[in-house]
């Protein structure tokens, strides 16, 4: 084997797809500490969120990342800062040593004053690892009881609370009782957790958008049954205009399916990431309290049957429209039909009293150019007459008449039989 032996080509995107396995690895996290993570809707704001990251680089003197770059991480204060893009949103991770009780102010963070915002603000979480401790369980009061969830991980090695509520800076807080975690386990489960709040603020994103939608479903659906009624008495009389009005409610129904289709179609994929990082915690229920994913399933399930109950209404009514305007349409063309056959029946009874018109004008002629003919002959007499030949004209040209209209007429009706011949052909 030589040197250099593997020096293949590579294929266009086998960088990205080697390097997106090790896109997201766990932060190793030591204990105790407070993570906060920010994400922000950025679909539109790509530009804003850029310039947001190169002003936090430049204020810790390292460089701006790359336009392409979707992930970068700068130390930051005490810990780290850490910066990810996803596909509608980005992420702004930082950690720190704890303060001395939970929930306690942090002076100094990158999210201060001097931070804008790149988008919407639309999840925030503080999350601290503490040890187990009689300090950490009289900390827990802070926590609302009436939906705080609390669970053990399956290997006992930590407690999870939270009660799924925002703070005065519109943060979640959770605290993790840390009971001998490594730090790689530490950081998978902060991922974890950090995942689940994440992406269930997400997933809900697509109830309101149901919500609102659900009325105007209601007036299409109210539209087509009117119009249905009405297509049992008037279908044949009034099939234009309640075609034109199913074709303006499948119109509006299209126009709110464009509208929320990508939207639902990214809470049911949040949905399910949730349900992932919620299955890998492997949680138990401790002290009578319900687990995070108990307590997820049975707030993020209702509206995400919501959501798929407004997308299959939308799919239902639209092949409902569909079905009308088809059986709208049947209606017209057998009327249009009727049209057709009335008017081609006046056609050929147009054509019929041509063909008599024409066959009339062809006797006419008949007579017409015979006499002319025969005219002709009655001079062609006169002269003969005139140089010697001993004929009467008269006589010759009353002689020629019957000659005369007999060949002229088997000459038209030489004519008409071939045109019949050839337009048979």
């Amino acid at each position: 084997m030589t040197r250099g032996s593997f020096a293949f080509p590579p294929a266009e995107l086998r960088a990205r797809a080697i390097g997106e396995i090790h896109a997201r690895p766990f932060a190793l996290v030591t204990a105790p500490r407070v993570i906060f993570q920010l994400a922000f809707l950025t679909d539109s704001a790509a530009d804003a969120d850029q310039e947001t990251l190169a002003g936090l680089s430049r204020s810790s003197g390292v460089a701006p990342p790359a336009l392409e770059t979707s992930h970068h991480a700068l130390s930051w204060g005490q810990g780290t800062l850490r910066w990810e893009r996803h596909t509608e949103f980005s992420t702004y991770f930082w950690d720190s040593p704890a303060p001395a009780r939970f929930g306690m102010d942090i002076p100094v963070h990158p999210f201060g004053d001097g931070f804008a915002a790149p988008g919407p603000f639309i999840s925030g979480i503080r999350l601290e690892i503490r040890p187990d401790t009689a300090e950490t369980d009289d900390e827990i009061v802070v926590f609302d009881p009436t939906s705080l969830c609390r669970s053990d991980l399956k290997n006992g090695q930590a407690t999870i609370l939270t009660d799924f509520r925002q703070d005065g800076h519109g943060l979640t807080k959770i605290l993790v009782i840390d009971r001998g975690m490594t730090d790689s386990a530490r950081g998978a489960l902060v991922q974890r957790l950090l995942d689940i709040e994440t992406y269930r603020t997400l997933a809900m994103m697509g109830l309101p958008l149901a919500q609102s939608l659900s009325p105007e479903i209601r007036r299409i659906e109210s539209g087509l049954t009117a119009i249905t009624q009405r297509m049992k008495q008037h279908a044949r009389d009034e099939a234009d205009q309640m075609l034109s009005e199913i074709t303006r409610l499948a119109a509006d129904l299209e126009a709110n399916a464009a509208l929320s289709l990508y939207r639902f179609g990214a809470s049911r994929a949040y949905n399910e990431i949730v349900q992932e990082r919620v299955r890998a915690l492997a949680e138990t229920a401790s002290s009578g309290n319900e687990t995070l994913g108990s307590f997820l399933d049975r707030r993020l399930a209702p509206a995400m049957r919501t959501c798929q109950s407004v997308e299959e209404r939308q799919a239902n009514l639209s092949r409902k429209l569909a079905r009308a305007t088809a059986l709208l349409r049947s209606w017209i063309d057998v009327e249009l039909e009727r049209i057709n056959s009335t008017l081609l029946n006046s056609m050929d009874r147009r054509a019929q009293l041509q063909l008599r018109l024409q066959q009339t004008v062809e006797g006419l002629s008949v007579a017409a150019i015979s006499y002319y003919v025969v005219g002709l002959l009655g001079y062609l007499a006169k002269g003969a007459h005139i140089i010697g030949f001993d004929v009467a004209p008269e006589a010759l040209t009353g002689l020629s008449v019957p000659l005369v209209v007999a060949g002229m007429w088997l000459v038209v009706r030489n004519i008409r039989r071939r045109h019949a011949e050839e337009d048979r052909q």
